[in-house]
């Protein structure tokens, strides 16, 4: 199950690494166009060309689930196939399509009387559905792709039927989510409605579960009950409406304020903690993903780009990443520091809630900023180094190290043909995939592998990481092999 989850999650760096630069775009857009986010009249060169940056940006930020459709399914699937986005995307249309509040409350008339199950519906296209499409696409592409059809259905054989299962496969999925995807939601609005009368500490457990819910897009049933006005409380509504505390019966900002601290500077300091821990050869690739992550938290709040970097990796990390927020919201509440966002918990937010009524201590978020990048900074360094979590620069794959390794035999047809050989045969092999510097294959029967053979191509090892599981260590020219052995097979 975690080695599945590593794959997911390596198979959403792709899409992932779009997000941070959309990200920085909406925070520089936001701050030379306030009337984008606030409201008002757009006049002149700048407000115009913040407006077009918020544009920009928001193409792929707000299409987040369809590049995670693309991204699991062609990364998930054992040959990277385009294949396999494309089934996946058309899962995505089925789905969406099938769960669309209109085609919802035509097949069910009933579900439009209840707010609830229609805000479930009107929340479908997330990225957790985006996730399910991807891994439905790419899981119908292993099972089908070399399917042989009869004569007279031979157009659709192979490749060509993958699509067609995947969205048989969607209808079926859909069908289960029809009944399932409300009752999940509202037993989520419970649990937000049960936890509004517990003051500091139910803002704790609702930042807590915001958090742990991203990854499934369940936490948007959690947002409509504390920002929005579903049962008559509206944190986000009623802070930006210009009102006070003395106008609600709560601590107005309060389900908003502890995000500040831990968007803007928690996740920096947890980024920083994943560059120093990640192995030598691999920190500038570290860099290159959370850093920037870090930046587009920092400017306007998009965490995502961070979140799905390590979630799939190191689960657990995630969990504590969620808790954290908990904790900080409780502090934040408790001491009276308040802060508004209309888009998410950055600077710029920051900055435009600053002149609001409702807004207190402002100046807070420095003391408390600088607490919470040292906090993620040493929680994250501690749990990543004492339980050997495999955050990004830390992945098993010494890649860096197997780049330096040369193929002493330049004849690949030759080098394939010995590898297979030492694995048994075709008829051993169930699954053939390569990494940047490794062939991963999954075999039938173990017994059969002989490694002396395999290592008599001139291949620079031979690594067994599970009983069915064979990894030959080739070097950067493992494409090549790679393709040879692919047509003997």
């Amino acid at each position: 199950m975690m080695k599945y989850l590593q794959k997911l999650g390596k198979s959403l760096m792709l899409p992932v690494a779009c997000l941070p630069i959309c990200g920085i775009l909406m925070g520089i857009g936001y701050a030379l166009c306030p009337a984008t986010m606030q409201g008002g009249e757009m006049n002149g060169f700048l407000n115009m060309l913040g407006f077009f940056l918020v544009k920009a940006g928001g193409a792929l930020i707000d299409n987040m689930a369809l590049l995670f459709v693309i991204g699991v399914g062609v990364g998930m699937s054992d040959d990277h196939d385009g294949t396999a986005g494309l089934a996946a995307f058309a899962s995505w249309l089925m789905i969406t399509n099938l769960l669309a509040t209109g085609t919802v409350t035509t097949l069910m008339p009933s579900v439009a009387e209840s707010v609830n199950k229609t805000l479930a519906f009107d929340k479908i296209a997330n990225p957790f559905i985006g996730i399910l499409a991807g891994i439905i696409g790419a899981s119908c592409y292993n099972k089908f792709k070399g399917t042989k059809l009869p004569d007279w259905l031979s157009f659709f054989s192979g490749k060509r039927c993958v699509t067609i299962i995947s969205g048989v496969v969607s209808i079926v999925v859909a069908a289960i989510l029809l009944f399932v995807w409300p009752i999940v939601f509202g037993a989520l609005i419970a649990i937000g409605e049960s936890i509004v009368g517990m003051g500091a500490v139910g803002a704790g457990i609702y930042a807590f579960l915001n958090r742990l819910l991203i990854p499934t897009g369940l936490h948007h049933a959690l947002n409509n009950v504390f920002w929005f006005d579903t049962i008559g409380l509206g944190d986000l509504s009623h802070f930006w409406a210009g009102e006070t505390s003395a106008d609600v019966t709560w601590s107005l900002g309060m389900y908003m304020s502890g995000f500040f601290p831990c968007m803007m500077f928690g996740i920096p300091g947890a980024a920083l903690a994943m560059i120093h821990t990640a192995k030598e050869g691999k920190k500038k690739v570290a860099i290159g993903l959370v850093a920037s992550a870090a930046i587009c938290a920092f400017v306007c709040g998009v965490t995502e780009p961070f979140e799905f970097g390590f979630m799939f990796l190191a689960p657990a990390l995630y969990l504590i990443y969620a808790l954290l927020y908990g904790i900080f919201t409780v502090i934040v509440t408790l001491i009276g520091f308040r802060a508004g966002f209309s888009f998410s918990a950055g600077a710029t937010d920051l900055v435009f809630s600053a002149s609001l009524p409702a807004a207190q201590n402002t100046w807070m978020i420095l003391p408390l900023g600088a607490a919470a990048f040292a906090v993620f900074y040493v929680v994250f360094r501690f749990a990543i180094v004492k339980f050997d979590l495999k955050t990004p620069g830390r992945e098993d794959d010494d890649v860096e190290a197997e780049k330096k390794a040369v193929l002493s035999n330049s004849d690949y047809t030759e080098v394939a043909s010995i590898i297979l050989e030492g694995l048994g045969g075709k008829g051993n092999i169930k699954t053939l995939d390569n990494c940047i510097t490794r062939l991963r294959l999954e075999i039938k029967d173990y017994t059969l592998v002989d490694e002396k053979k395999i290592k008599s191509a001139g291949v620079a090892g031979v690594m067994r990481p599970g009983k069915n599981s064979v990894q030959v260590i080739v070097g950067t020219k493992v494409q090549f092999v790679a393709d040879e052995m692919k047509k003997m097979l």
